[in-house]
């Protein structure tokens, strides 16, 4: 039995918004996306055939991961099935999730799981996928998908798996909070559907923030004033909470703030290190899950490989 250790990491949206409704049921998007120090372990063995799934969390804060499926419903699985189908393997895999990134709160937490089992069963059965390849299987199982599997940070558009490679904001260090609500994506999309139709928001200035991010000088300054998420127009009215916490992070010596996805979480930029740290232990004592993290890391995905 071969075993491969495979670090999924989380992601926000330094900017998010939704530039048409697709006939498909899908939604056209702007977005720039931003890998995150946070992640989930995921453990992945062969096996002489079919998928399990096992879904653990180890540091005794629950995060409602009591929600995540270990059965077919979960990406993880999908993932899997999808990539050893695609690739004709004669054998299986036993999959380990261990459940850091909080579940329902706007950072893909379902979808990176998955871009790790496809990396995963790669380097396990040695497939000759490239970066394109996986990327467009990917596609397949989520929007954000893509980006989870490629990393760093992009500018997303299309439903998220057109992806343009950026440099990664300088001296940028993340304090990332969830408030105790779990947010629906698809129900949040649907809000704002319905808020297009009876008053539609103006556009953001996604220009200016290409130009920025490419001339390699970004930083926890220069982002503030780039920073958007058109579905906050929807689900902070619907829970306060959000706009508490985002206000308490500003207080906390924040840049900025700014609702990450379809929400609930809230990420603050800081140009100071210690300044995040010492504002994440006062924050802990009203919002538990509260994380830190420095952008950019050392992206090492894979953690182990054992043959």
């Amino acid at each position: 039995m071969k075993e491969v250790t495979v670090k999924a990491f989380a992601k926000i949206n330094l900017m998010l918004d939704i530039t048409a409704r697709r006939e498909d049921g899908y939604h056209d998007l702007c977005s720039v996306m931003q890998e995150i120090g946070l992640y989930d372990t995921v453990v992945i063995r062969t096996a002489p055939k079919g998928i399990s799934l096992k879904v653990k969390f180890d540091d005794g804060v629950e995060r409602g991961f009591s929600l995540v499926p270990n059965d077919t419903k979960n990406l993880a699985y999908r993932a899997a099935e999808l990539l050893l189908g695609d690739a004709g393997v004669n054998g299986g895999v036993e999959i380990t999730l261990h459940k850091r990134i909080p579940v329902a709160a706007g950072l893909a937490g379902g979808s990176t799981d998955a871009a790790a089992v496809l990396r995963g069963i790669c380097l396990l059965y040695m497939l000759d996928y490239d970066m394109e390849r996986l990327c467009a299987l990917g596609a397949k199982l989520g929007a954000d998908v893509p980006f989870c599997i490629m990393g760093g940070t992009a500018l997303a558009e299309g439903i998220g798996e057109k992806l343009q490679v950026m440099p990664t904001p300088k001296n940028t260090f993340i304090l990332l909070a969830k408030p105790p609500v779990a947010v629906g994506t698809k129900e949040v999309y649907q809000a704002y559907d319905r808020l297009l139709e009876e008053n539609p928001p103006a556009l953001a200035d996604a220009e200016s923030l290409k130009v920025l991010l490419r001339s390699g000088e970004a930083n926890a300054i220069s982002l503030v004033p780039h920073l958007y998420n058109a579905l906050a127009l929807v689900t902070e009215p619907q829970h306060p909470e959000i706009v508490e916490l985002r206000e308490a992070i500003l207080e906390e010596g924040a840049k900025g703030a700014l609702m990450s996805g379809s929400g609930p979480s809230v990420f603050g930029l800081y140009d100071d290190p210690a300044i995040a740290q010492q504002a994440a232990e006062r924050l802990q004592q009203r919002f538990p899950e509260v994380f830190v993290t420095a952008v950019p890391f050392c992206r090492d995905h894979v953690a182990q490989e054992i043959a």
